[in-house]
């Protein structure tokens, strides 16, 4: 939600209806269009007032984790039901309730705002003095979270390699969306450690449990097995492992990640 215009991002929509973002900026496009078209705003519907696409979307943009500036629309309370009327069934209803309650959230913010316009100059003083600490005291907190996160990157080693790899793939898949972007993370990494050993970590986890089988380790044992196990074996890979996940820490931003 963005406060100062009463919007939501098309990224947000597109997340929240399980859409890719660039088909929800291609409908939006063409809303806009059959928006254009009538020069008369409601046209054959009776309509007398002129309607700017602007009342549903707004153009902006994004700077994508490339560092390149991307566009994206911020869609009014208007044009999230022209979004939300064209969807049916469980995803409509769902995103229904999620664009009413996110306004009603905002015009509650509003009601309860106080105008301290008629406050006393010497409250009013105060109230600006607050607030410019309470703005010195977040921008702080930044600093000190970045440097954690940096440290944090820098601190990855083969001494509690597994659990440390695993809290920055978990930043960097926050980072990407969500928790569930983790397996998505996880897999390329590997792919880039298979890329620069020129191994397939596959073929050595199944030697790994053909080679335990042979040894007596019992099936459950065995299906638990995985590429972290293969790597924990070989120093090697296990280097490289971690000069990647270091590189996919820094290269997504986790130095610039700002802790709940």
């Amino acid at each position: 939600m963005n406060e100062l215009q009463r919007t939501i991002n098309s990224r947000e929509i597109a997340k929240q209806v399980g859409k890719a973002h660039k088909d929800l900026m291609r409908d939006i496009r063409q809303y806009i269009g059959y928006l254009a078209e009538s020069k008369d705003g409601l046209g054959d519907f009776g309509g007398e007032r002129k309607v700017a696409p602007s009342e549903f979307f707004i153009e902006s943009t994004y700077t994508s984790e490339q560092g390149k500036k991307l566009p994206c629309y911020e869609c009014t309370k208007q044009g999230c039901e022209m979004i939300g009327n064209k969807m049916i069934g469980k995803k409509g209803v769902q995103f229904t309730a999620y664009y009413v309650q996110q306004f009603n959230q905002m015009e509650q913010h509003i009601k309860e705002e106080v105008d301290y316009s008629q406050l006393s100059p010497k409250l009013q003083m105060m109230l600006q003095l607050g607030q410019a600490l309470a703005k010195q005291e977040m921008a702080t907190k930044r600093i000190e979270d970045k440097v954690d996160n940096i440290s944090e990157i820098v601190a990855l080693n083969s001494t509690d390699w597994r659990k440390d790899a695993r809290t920055l793939i978990n930043k960097i898949a926050q980072l990407k969306g969500g928790f569930g972007a983790y397996q998505e993370v996880q897999t390329a990494i590997y792919e880039e450690l298979e890329r620069r050993a020129s191994c397939r970590l596959s073929i050595r986890l199944t030697n790994m449990r053909g080679n335990a089988a042979l040894n007596g380790a019992s099936k459950s044992k065995i299906d638990k097995m995985n590429k972290l196990d293969v790597i924990a074996e070989d120093k090697k890979l296990l280097e490289i492992y971690l000069a990647v996940v270091k590189e996919f820490a820094i290269q997504h931003g986790v130095g610039d990640y700002d802790r709940p």
